[in-house]
């Protein structure tokens, strides 16, 4: 039986859960207070520098604020995740903007606004934003049953078109394909006159659990099966150039992992294997081996030899490390280079299991329209699967992903990514 909140019992959102609250907070104290610092406590060191770093803390609070939105609408994300992430880049790309004009500014307040900047957000999330569950109204009308099964969300039955009784809620749904008599009609386009976010059922189911069903193919949101194209090829040029810019970071660690591969048991360091790439291409993907040589009597089974569980006893004791830090990912830099992968992007299988795949999953070889990558959106929601039954789940994330495709939605991955080989939380 469904569960409903009555619109009577839904709370106001804090005034501290306000958009434009939480902004004015982060320019008071990311920008204000340090200038006010020096105007009270240091008159003499005011320069224009001081003023230079007032600016720039204003320009990296709106910035870091519009990328935190660009990326929140997307599922599976807390703002605890992008808070460090997004305030970090914001005041990287003005600095980055000091270094390039060779304009004078106070290091000292840039530096403390960052710190004041970071810690608002965590005050505000701790204090109001973890403990916030979403309100939606649900117009109970075509297919929003199923929809309203999903957890982690106050559904609020609409029984009448009222929107005072709406306006409680934080947000509207409905099945615009349904028979709407024209009072729904109306409520529905009253509501966005009003400025409340009115959802279609489809759409928000997917982004609640962040997969496509995969019944049969969808169209991404430009009505087309293509991801759009423009970010294709900038995203190749992207990849390369990051992976100029990483290399000098990368190498020194991945020496000491090939290192400690050679110590632990004597064996290669490296890992090929022959994947299925972009358009159904085979190429071979490079790894660090993170598992036992296998002896000539070892598995005769290749399918069941590509799989790899949580608990695999073929896993080495380095091994185990590399795998939960995505440090044995690392090689596939090499893959970039030569086009054949991207950053992020659907894991690329191994070719027999693929070619099992295709056989057993309608519209499996969909997924190949993109580039592989080292991290993927199912990686970070789902993690490593073998078996059909998982492997459809993970397709259905997968096509979230080539839907939704976008440099927002990458930055998402990339934090959780990073989350992930800082931690080894969620690493599977």
């Amino acid at each position: 039986m469904l569960a409903f909140t009555p619109v009577t019992h839904v709370r106001r959102d804090s005034w501290l859960g306000r958009r434009r609250v939480q902004l004015l907070g982060a320019m008071l104290l990311a920008a204000f207070l340090p200038l006010a610092f020096r105007l009270v406590v240091t008159p003499e060191a005011l320069w224009i520098s001081s003023f230079n770093a007032f600016w720039a803390n204003l320009v990296a609070v709106c910035l870091a604020l519009w990328l935190r939105l660009s990326v929140e609408p997307y599922p599976g994300i807390r703002s605890s995740l992008v808070i460090l992430p997004t305030c970090a880049a914001a005041h990287a790309a003005v600095l980055a903007f000091f270094f390039f004009t060779r304009l004078p500014y106070d290091r000292v307040a840039f530096v403390a606004g960052f710190l004041l900047h970071v810690a608002w957000f965590y005050l505000v999330y701790f204090t109001v934003q973890r403990r916030t569950v979403l309100q939606i109204g649900v117009v109970p009308l075509g297919e929003w049953k199923s929809l309203v099964a999903l957890d982690g969300v106050n559904w609020i039955k609409l029984d009448e078109p009222r929107i005072d009784l709406a306006s409680r809620c934080n947000a509207i749904v409905a099945d615009f394909s349904a028979d709407l008599s024209p009072k729904w009609e109306a409520f529905l386009a009253d509501a966005a006159l009003a400025g409340m976010i009115v959802y279609q059922v489809k759409p928000l189911s997917e982004s609640l659990t962040g997969r496509v069903e995969i019944d049969h193919l969808s169209e991404n949101s430009f009505g087309s099966l293509v991801p759009a194209r423009g970010y294709f090829h900038l995203k190749t040029v992207i990849d390369f150039a990051a992976v100029l810019v990483a290399l000098p970071v990368l190498l020194p660690i991945m020496l000491v992992a090939a290192v400690a591969i050679a110590v632990d048991d004597g064996g290669p360091v490296f890992f090929r294997q022959r994947r299925i790439g972009h358009r159904g291409a085979p190429f071979h993907v490079l790894k660090f081996r993170t598992m036992r040589v296998e002896s000539k009597g070892g598995p005769v089974d290749a399918r069941q030899a590509a799989m790899t569980g949580d608990l695999d006893p073929r896993i080495t004791r380095v091994g185990n490390f590399l795998r939960k830090s995505r440090i044995d990912e690392l090689p596939q830099v090499f893959n970039i280079l030569m086009a054949e992968m991207s950053w992020i992007g659907p894991r690329p299988e191994a070719e027999v299991l693929s070619h099992w795949y295709v056989g057993e999953i309608p519209f499996y070889r969909y997924r190949h329209v993109v580039k592989p990558g080292i991290s993927g959106w199912a990686q970070t929601n789902q993690g490593h699967v073998a078996e059909v039954e998982d492997i459809h789940r993970k397709l259905q994330y997968d096509f979230y992903y080539i839907k939704y495709f976008s440099p927002f939605l990458d930055l998402l991955i990339l934090f959780k990514t990073l989350k992930t080989m800082a931690t080894g939380f969620g690493a599977r």
